[in-house]
């Protein structure tokens, strides 16, 4: 039962913006780290995180079935019942929100919110069941960590807020697309309106074009505004640019599947990569 309510939270989506939480706040403190704030920005968000993602689960509960991917998670197997999950998902979202709101500040709890509220209504509830548009706005909550990241030290939105906002927001819709384009069949199947199901894989292809273009834009604006240093502007340039230059050879790929799942690895590894040399080569005070 352990195993289904730490998997119920997907702990790999938790990991992966936790870092990116930590990378805003690195940016903010300009390497002046209030530890104690550090460290309640990192609990707050995590079960802020996993409360959306425990309430995702248990909205796709019935799609979640006619899924290979999905189908063997607790709730499709009977493993766990809808309403245990629906309140353990609830107890999450409160201990996460509180801690926000209490242990970091209120600005970073409205943000906590949003985030829930866009995952959750917006993404999971309306969106994601009827629309090609749910990858892009549900975007929103996922570029969440890093702005809360940001304000729990910042104590505002700003420049440097929006420039982070950006990278994960136009970061998100190529990496899902690319496993999209992998799984469109199951995409199908489950009844789940994604772009190359609604327009084909080509459409998307072409669509993942401008939102690596404006990363690129958003990662030299980063440096512009002097929040990074120049290795950090660098290693965006070439890694963005390796990337779109693989996305672009996606029009002539003879095997799409082996090139979305190149992409998909390259988008993940493009993350990773950028939010360490963000960490590291902040500009300090």
């Amino acid at each position: 039962m352990f195993k289904d309510l730490v998997a119920l939270t997907k702990p790999g989506i938790i990991r992966l913006n936790l870092f990116a939480a930590f990378g805003g706040f690195w940016v903010a403190s300009r390497w002046d780290i209030d530890w104690p704030l550090l460290i309640w920005m990192l609990i707050g968000s995590t079960f802020t995180m996993a409360s959306a993602c425990v309430f995702n689960n248990y909205l796709d509960r019935e799609m979640d079935t006619k899924m290979a991917r999905t189908q063997n998670r607790a709730l499709p197997t009977g493993r766990l019942q809808p309403s245990f999950v629906l309140g353990y998902a609830v107890v999450l979202g409160i201990i996460g929100l509180t801690v926000l709101f209490a242990g970091v500040n209120v600005l970073c709890g409205f943000l906590g919110l949003l985030g829930i509220f866009v995952y959750v209504v917006v993404y999971t509830m309306w969106l994601k069941r009827s629309s090609t548009w749910s990858t892009s706005i549900g975007g929103v909550s996922g570029a969440m960590p890093p702005v809360i990241g940001y304000c729990a030290v910042a104590g505002k939105v700003d420049e440097g807020a929006w420039l982070l906002f950006a990278l994960l927001f136009l970061w998100q819709p190529p990496h899902f697309w690319s496993l999209a384009i992998r799984r469109v069949e199951e995409y199908r199947a489950a009844g789940f309106p994604v772009l190359p199901v609604v327009k084909g894989v080509l459409r998307t292809k072409i669509q993942m074009i401008p939102y690596i273009t404006l990363l690129l834009a958003a990662s030299i604006l980063l440096y512009a505004y002097d929040y990074v240093g120049l290795v950090f502007l660098l290693l965006s340039v070439v890694i963005l640019a390796g990337w779109l230059f693989h996305a672009l050879s996606g029009f002539r790929a003879k095997d799409t599947v082996k090139w979305a799942k190149t992409d998909f690895l390259f988008s993940v590894n493009y993350l990773l990569v950028m939010f360490i040399a963000m960490i590291l080569d902040t500009n300090g005070v």
